[in-house]
């Protein structure tokens, strides 16, 4: 299995079986984006809201694609009414596909469409693929339940905002970690406009300091899990 960073809070999830899970696609207007929304495929996209530096190329890559989308009700709902493939969730709410399980989690932010049209919570996904688990946390705060988030899944690696100012900033994010207890951190949704300027070597440096792994991908690069 392999993770693919394209910056912001966009990866791609490549699993053995070929499967490909494409997670807040905002390409084409990303100025840090390596790739166009023409260069990806994707069975799968997973949404944590409706905001469009995540919704992103949502529509362009699912219809082209053929995708299924897995988000929050409200959002799953208006992605139908455009013509997609949607499978609605909720918070607290899992699910088994053919590729593995999904549980979304709470998210302190909001989520509406580039449209205005307001779509339900913003949420966090775990993801459960090929005995290893993910936790892309969103966009999100600083919240104690984070803790029991980690109590209730072993999270392998937990992809984490560290730019501020629309979510945490380094100091919460490292925090949060501490509370997930993750076997590695990945940080994201950073540098990619000036304000969420932020430098994930600190970010690394201070978890490091707390004895918590930490892994700065490149904008584009991509690991074997």
């Amino acid at each position: 299995m392999k993770l693919k960073y394209f910056s912001h809070s966009s990866f791609l999830i490549t699993l053995d079986s070929g499967s490909r899970l494409l997670i807040d696609p905002f390409l084409d207007g990303n100025p840090t984006s390596p790739v166009k929304a023409s260069d990806v495929e994707a069975e799968y996209i997973l949404l944590t809201h409706g905001h469009g530096d995540h919704l992103g190329d949502t529509l362009e890559i699912a219809k082209r694609c053929d995708s299924l989308c897995i988000c929050e009700n409200e959002l799953a709902s208006y992605l139908a009414g455009k013509g997609l493939q949607a499978h609605n969730m909720h918070i607290g709410g899992s699910y088994s596909f053919d590729f593995g399980k999904i549980k979304l989690t709470q998210a302190w932010h909001t989520s509406v469409t580039p449209d205005n049209e307001c779509v339900g919570a913003a949420t966090g996904i775990i993801i459960f693929v090929e005995n290893k688990i993910i936790y892309h946390m969103g966009d999100t705060g600083l919240f104690l339940d984070l803790k029991l988030i980690g109590q209730l899944n072993p999270i392998d690696y937990l992809l984490v905002p560290i730019g501020d100012n629309f979510t945490m900033g380094i100091d919460d994010a490292v925090m949060a970690c501490s509370f997930v207890n993750p076997k590695s951190a990945v940080p994201m949704h950073y540098n990619t406009f000036d304000v969420v300027n932020a430098d994930p070597e600190v970010f690394k440096q201070k978890l490091e300091d707390k004895g918590l792994n930490c892994q700065v991908m490149e904008f584009g690069q991509e690991i074997n899990l």
